[in-house]
């Protein structure tokens, strides 16, 4: 029976090298895949990061602009769209647009961007950010 005792130790062996390298290996397969969602996700969250603050820039850029052509005119309707355009800009400079684990991001943005439509009705201009950036792939520079 001291033959049998050897053959059994060699099959607890193999069987349990199988499972120490099956959890060796899902350990290093999930730390692999934690760092992958990791840089995947941060690169996610910067790019669209980036474009939440070209939109917010667009913004306020517009705003300024905007304001500054309509400062010169004493009419009614300059007032009413200096007072929409001035309550816009309060609402960039206001917010807390910094925090991007902030809560209340996204019902920021949303108020931002109704707030834009309004202003470009008012002064009937296109409301789609989309028309005002042009990419510089033809740009040699």
């Amino acid at each position: 029976m001291a033959g049998g005792s050897g053959s059994e130790d060699l099959f607890d062996s193999i069987v349990m090298a199988d499972e120490r390298f099956r959890g060796e290996g899902y350990r290093e397969g999930f730390e692999r895949g934690a760092r992958r969602g990791m840089q995947d996700g941060r690169r996610h969250g910067a790019s669209h990061g980036a474009k939440l603050s070209t939109e917010i820039s667009f913004y306020y850029g517009f705003a300024i602009t905007w304001k500054c052509l309509l400062q010169q005119n004493t009419d009614i309707k300059s007032r009413k769209r200096m007072k929409v355009l001035e309550s816009l800009l309060s609402l960039i400079q206001n917010s807390s647009h910094g925090d991007p684990q902030s809560t209340k991001l996204q019902e920021y943005v949303e108020k931002l961007r109704a707030k834009f439509r309004q202003v470009c009705i008012m002064l009937s201009v296109p409301t789609d950010f989309k028309d005002y950036i042009k990419t510089s792939g033809g740009t040699s520079f």
